[in-house]
């Protein structure tokens, strides 16, 4: 999951994994810890971060049976999707703007890139699957600016894989990451959409909604794009 600002285009993300080391999340991927996104001045939630450093689960695996071509994972964090791909033989690349996460991507057997999404990126216009795992349809705080960089990334025909918001929202608000002693990041802007919202929002976009399922209290949606 990407929880940080997006980089300035035309620049890259450091290379050195410890370049973010004050930064709860890069902490967290590092030494562990609970960790929580805070609306501004609201509420707070957990996130899922042993989740998202532990081996793909059963909710996972109905989006890794569906990448069955070359697969961006934007957003990739920890890198435990792009990791089980090389390891099924599917040509995989993780995308994400943190040294922390890509760091440990790699280190898990995952090809990443410390880049932001809206950067150039390679293969652009010929991938066959694209991942917005763990609620990534938020990064940026626009999904609609995001399907439209999607559709720059993705083949024609490609897939487009979204894990959505269980709910039927579709919201955008500034958010940081803390700690659970309340140290905390920068502040940064993100989105939440439910699948419904998704499937009206994404004709608009050059896609066209294709198939949604749940798991395990997690909701998913495939779109195809024109």
């Amino acid at each position: 999951m990407t929880l940080v600002h997006e980089p300035t285009p035309g620049t890259n993300a450091a290379s050195d994994p410890y370049a973010d080391a004050a930064d709860p999340y890069a902490v967290a991927l590092r030494e562990g810890g609970a960790l929580y996104l805070r609306r501004h001045g609201g509420r707070r939630q957990r996130l899922e971060l042993a989740r998202w450093c532990a081996e793909p689960d059963a909710a996972d695996d109905t989006l890794l049976v569906r990448c069955t071509g070359p697969t961006l994972d934007v957003g990739c964090g920890p890198g435990r999707l792009a990791a089980a791909l090389t390891r099924r033989g599917v040509a995989a690349l993780g995308v994400d703007p943190v040294p922390a996460a890509v760091a440990r991507s790699r280190a898990a057997g995952a090809s990443a890139l410390c880049r932001s999404v809206f950067e150039p990126l390679p293969g652009e216009g010929r991938w066959a699957v694209a991942l917005l795992a763990d609620g990534n349809i938020g990064i940026g705080g626009d999904p609609a600016r995001l399907l439209d960089r999607m559709h720059t990334l993705l083949a024609p025909g490609g897939l487009l894989l979204v894990e959505t918001d269980p709910q039927d929202v579709h919201e955008r608000f500034a958010a940081r990451v803390e700690n659970a002693g309340g140290g905390h990041g920068g502040a940064f802007r993100w989105a939440r959409i439910g699948t419904p919202s998704l499937r009206r929002l994404a004709p608009a976009h050059a896609f066209t909604p294709t198939e949604s399922w749940t798991h395990t209290k997690r909701t998913f949606a495939a779109l195809r794009r024109h």
